[in-house]
C-alpha cells in the first residue's frame, strides 16, 4: 500500500518540475519590452514636457510647488495635450507609488450617467487621502478625479457632480476635460479654473515629429513632415499615429507625401481639380461619372467637403458671389452627411450647384 501511494507521488513530481522549468523559461522570454503605440510611448512624463500650452504649464507648476491644486476644466481641440497634461501633473504630485491609489480616471467609454456619479465617483471622493511618498517629497492631502470628455455626460450627471464637488472639496480635486465648453453646465464651469488648449503650432508639431522620427530611426523628408502637419490640422496625436502607420507600411523606406496622402485618407489635389473641371464642362453625364468614381475609390464625401471649402475660398478664379453660394451649399451638405444622408446624392447635389455657379455668366 505504501509503495502504491509513493509511486504516483514520485511520478507526479517530474511533470511539475518540468512545468516549473517551462514557466521559468516563459517568464524569462516575457521580459522583452512589449510594443506600444508611439502616442503612448512619447506621452509627456512631466509638466515641463507639455508642448506649446505655456499658460497652463505655468499655473500647474506654481500649484505643484505648493502641492495644491484647484478644480480644473481643460477644453480645446483633440490631440492638444489635455489628458497628457493632467496625468503628468498627477504623477509629479503623487509619485509613481501613490498615483494609482490617488487618481480615478473615467473616460467617455465608461458609463457615466447619474448612477456612476452617485456611486463610483462619490465613493472615491469620500475616501480619506493618507500616506507619504517614498521619495520623501511633500504629498498633498487630496485625490484627483479626471473626467475625460465630460461634454458627453448628461445634464443630470453634471448636476449630481456639482454637489459632490462642493461637499468633498477638502479631500478631492476634479479635472474635467472636454472639446466644447458650451456643453458643460454653468454651475460646474464656475467651480473650476478654466484653461483653453490651443491647436499646436506647425513648428512645434514639426519638432515633435522629427524627434519621434529620430528616436524610431524613421526616414522622412522635411516636405513630408510639413505635409503631415498640414493633414493633421493641429492634432499631434493624429500626426504621430499617421507617422507610425506610414512607417509600418514602408518597412524602412523613406516616407513621402504620397504615402501620407494614402494613410490619412486625404483626397489628392488632382482628383479635386478634375472634379472642378468636370463642373466647368457643363456636362451632367461627365459629372455623374466623376462622382461615381470618387465614391467607388472609397473617398469620404465629408473629407471632400473640407478640402473643397479650402480650395474654393483660397482660389482667385471665382467671384465673391460664386464663393458664397458654393460655401453655403457646402454647409448644407456637411449637415446632411452628419445626419446620415446618402453620400452619392449629396455629392451630386453639391456638384450640380457648383456647375450651375461656374457655367452661368455673372
Amino acid at each position: 500500500m505504501q509503495a502504491f501511494l509513493k509511486g504516483p507521488a514520485s511520478i507526479s513530481t517530474k511533470p511539475v518540475a518540468a512545468k516549473e522549468k517551462s514557466a521559468a523559461g516563459n517568464s524569462g522570454e516575457g521580459k522583452r519590452t512589449k510594443p506600444i503605440p508611439w502616442v503612448e510611448k512619447y506621452r509627456p512624463k512631466n509638466v515641463d514636457e507639455v508642448a506649446f500650452q505655456d499658460e497652463v504649464v505655468a499655473v500647474l507648476k506654481k500649484s505643484l510647488e505648493g502641492a495644491d491644486l484647484p478644480n480644473l476644466l481643460f477644453y480645446g481641440p483633440p490631440g492638444t495635450g489635455k489628458t497628457s497634461t493632467i496625468l503628468a501633473a498627477a504623477r509629479e504630485l503623487f509619485g509613481p507609488d501613490l498615483f494609482r491609489q490617488r487618481v480615478l480616471e473615467l473616460n467617455a467609454s465608461d458609463e457615466r450617467g447619474i448612477q456612476v456619479i452617485r456611486e463610483k465617483v462619490k465613493a472615491f471622493a469620500q475616501l480619506t487621502a493618507s500616506g507619504s511618498r517614498s521619495d520623501g517629497k511633500m504629498c498633498p492631502p487630496f485625490k484627483i478625479v479626471i473626467l475625460d470628455e465630460a461634454d458627453s455626460m448628461t445634464s443630470a450627471a453634471q448636476a449630481a457632480l456639482r454637489r459632490t464637488m462642493e461637499k468633498e472639496s477638502k479631500t478631492t480635486r476634479f479635472c474635467l476635460i472636454c472639446n466644447y465648453i458650451s456643453r458643460i453646465i454653468e454651475p460646474l464651469t464656475s467651480r473650476c479654473s478654466k484653461f483653453r488648449f490651443k491647436p499646436l503650432s506647425d513648428s512645434i508639431q514639426q519638432q515633435r515629429l522629427l524627434d519621434v522620427s529620430e528616436k524610431e530611426h524613421v526616414k522622412i523628408s522635411n516636405e513630408a513632415v510639413s505635409y503631415l502637419v498640414k493633414v493633421s490640422e493641429g492634432d499631434l496625436r493624429k500626426a504621430i499615429t499617421f507617422l507610425q502607420s506610414a512607417t509600418r507600411l514602408m518597412g524602412g523606406k523613406e516616407i513621402t507625401e504620397k504615402i501620407i496622402t494614402e494613410i490619412a485618407g486625404v483626397i489628392p489635389k488632382e482628383t479635386i481639380d478634375e472634379l472642378l473641371l468636370g463642373c466647368q464642362s457643363g456636362s451632367f453625364e461627365k459629372l455623374e461619372t466623376l462622382a461615381k468614381n470618387l465614391i467607388n475609390e472609397g473617398f469620404a464625401v465629408a473629407q471632400l467637403v473640407n478640402q473643397l471649402h479650402d480650395t474654393i475660398v483660397e482660389s482667385e478664379d471665382y467671384s465673391d458671389k460664386q464663393k458664397s453660394a458654393v460655401v453655403e451649399k457646402l454647409a448644407e451638405v456637411d449637415k446632411c452627411l452628419a445626419d446620415g444622408a446618402d453620400e452619392f446624392l449629396q455629392l451630386m447635389s453639391l456638384c450640380a450647384l457648383v456647375m450651375q455657379q461656374l457655367t452661368q455668366n455673372i
